[in-house]
């Protein structure tokens, strides 16, 4: 598997694998352009190296606001989920982040979506706070964590398993 920044003609694979993945933020096609265009914008994407031509089986978009970045959609195709892409992609956008100064990464996640809690936490995020009633159909809260980028805080605990 690489992980790499995205191309123009990576959209419609992005878009594929979040709608395979209820949990993601449904984006348009646009939204994922938008941001890849946009200075401030990361959007990576991991590859699967045995396919011919190499197949896109994650994807996960950031957003950077002078320190603070946030982690704006994040989805592993399922056939491909807990393989370590979640977090070969979290690890790389956060090494791509603090090359560009960042010193935190936030991100909101339904507070039903247990197996992403659990990523987050495992990878060093802390609850911040919740907002009550943030997602729609269904009306759901939203945890909002925090993780420490800085030089010398806590290091995230990113290595992909074994």
């Amino acid at each position: 598997m690489t992980v790499r920044a995205c191309a123009d003609d990576d959209f419609a694979a992005i878009y594929e694998i979040q709608l395979q993945s209820p949990q993601a933020a449904q984006w348009q096609q646009r939204d994922y352009f938008q941001l890849a265009h946009d200075p401030l914008g990361t959007i990576l994407v991991a590859e699967e190296n045995g396919a011919h031509p190499p197949r896109i089986v994650g994807f996960a978009a950031f957003h950077r606001v002078i320190d603070e970045a946030e982690l704006r959609n994040m989805a592993v195709a399922p056939l491909h989920q807990r393989k370590g892409i979640a977090r070969a992609l979290l690890a790389a956008g956060i090494s791509a982040l603090q090359a560009c100064g960042a010193r935190r990464v936030i991100l909101e996640v339904r507070a039903s979506n247990q197996p992403a809690l659990g990523f987050y936490y495992s990878a060093g995020f802390r609850l911040v706070y919740t907002r009550r009633d943030y997602y729609h159909a269904p009306a759901e809260d939203a945890q909002v964590m925090a993780l420490d980028i800085s030089p010398g805080g806590t290091p995230p605990a990113l290595s992909a398993p074994p």
